[in-house]
């Protein structure tokens, strides 16, 4: 379950990360209010990279940003938050590559999970071999927004709690 304790571990990384940032409309991750993810830690002056393995940079009116690959092309992902806006399937297989990596925590934002994304973020099933997500989980019902937890909504109290803002 996320707590207020859970959004300020989150913002205690001193980077950040957004995977599934995409400038193409057609695009999960491109869809309002998707893109201003991105924009978002930008205009709250956060050292963030996009990730997108389909494209070469990415456009925000904070202009031109090139973006890696993959989680393990980050400079430093043992220091790096991980905002996910990817479709559930996707949001899986991001969450077993930042356990992989040792990525400290996620924000799966509303619409980028299902109940095997949740189960996985949260720790797994019991008896499960693979075990799941072993990081902070900003994700599920809660928070302000309509749609559960939402960097957009939420965001700015979580920078206050880590004392960034």
């Amino acid at each position: 379950m996320t707590t207020d304790s859970t959004v300020r571990t989150f913002f205690s990384s001193p980077q950040f990360a957004v995977v599934g940032a995409s400038t193409n409309p057609a695009k999960f991750g491109h869809k309002a209010p998707r893109p201003q993810v991105f924009t978002w830690y930008h205009a709250h002056s956060l050292p963030v990279t996009p990730i997108n393995p389909a494209s070469a940079s990415i456009e925000t009116p904070f202009g031109v940003h090139p973006t890696v690959k993959s989680l393990a092309e980050l400079p430093d992902p043992k220091h790096t938050s991980l905002s996910v806006i990817t479709p559930a399937p996707v949001t899986l297989n991001v969450l077993k590559e930042a356990k992989k990596l040792g990525i400290p925590a996620v924000w799966l934002q509303p619409g980028t999970w299902d109940e095997a994304v949740l189960d996985y973020a949260r720790g797994g099933e019991d008896g499960d071999e693979e075990g799941g997500y072993e990081g902070a989980v900003v994700a599920g019902d809660g928070g302000h927004g309509h749609g559960g937890w939402c960097v957009l909504v939420d965001g700015e109290r979580g920078l206050k709690a880590a004392g960034k803002l």
